[in-house]
């Protein structure tokens, strides 16, 4: 005995169930992948890194030269570079501090973080990030403004 086409016999429990069993929609890749993965991730972040230490806005903070003068660069990169991939689907996992935690001292001003997010955009077009990827990242990263910003004293 023939078996009936398998297709129209499970057609109708598909539309009822909802499974999307016969589309081809692609699911869309993760922003880590999108970035290219670790080695593209680490180069935005190692020139956006070098644009911080030499901002006028960020150096006139004398807690921020005093964490620069104790944190070596070279492990501040390290942990910005997994926190990017953490953020953005990859397998990496930051092992910091939490945000707040480790920006609490620092006092960090409204005006500071507005000269961080303009150094952040100009590494982004500075490495041709792709609008759609810019807009989720400073998604990403503005998530945490309120555990870094200072509030404004009134």
């Amino acid at each position: 005995m023939r078996h009936p086409n398998l297709r129209s016999t499970l057609l109708p429990i598909v539309f009822l169930v909802g499974l999307p069993v016969f589309s081809q929609q692609a699911t869309p890749k993760p922003l880590y992948e999108r970035l290219g993965g670790v080695y593209p991730i680490a180069t935005v972040v190692d020139d956006f890194i070098e644009r911080l230490l030499v901002n006028d806005t960020l150096n006139a903070n004398p807690a921020i030269k005093e964490a620069r003068d104790r944190v070596p660069k070279a492990g501040l990169k390290y942990q910005v570079t997994a926190l990017v991939c953490q953020l953005a689907g990859g397998p990496q996992k930051y092992a910091g501090r939490v945000m707040k935690e480790a920006h609490v001292h620092l006092h960090i001003t409204e005006k500071e973080w507005d000269a961080m997010a303009a150094d952040f955009k100009k590494t982004l077009d500075k490495f041709k990030v792709p609008e759609k990827e810019q807009g989720e990242l400073f998604g990403a990263v503005g998530a945490a403004k309120g555990d870094i910003v200072e509030p404004a004293k009134k």
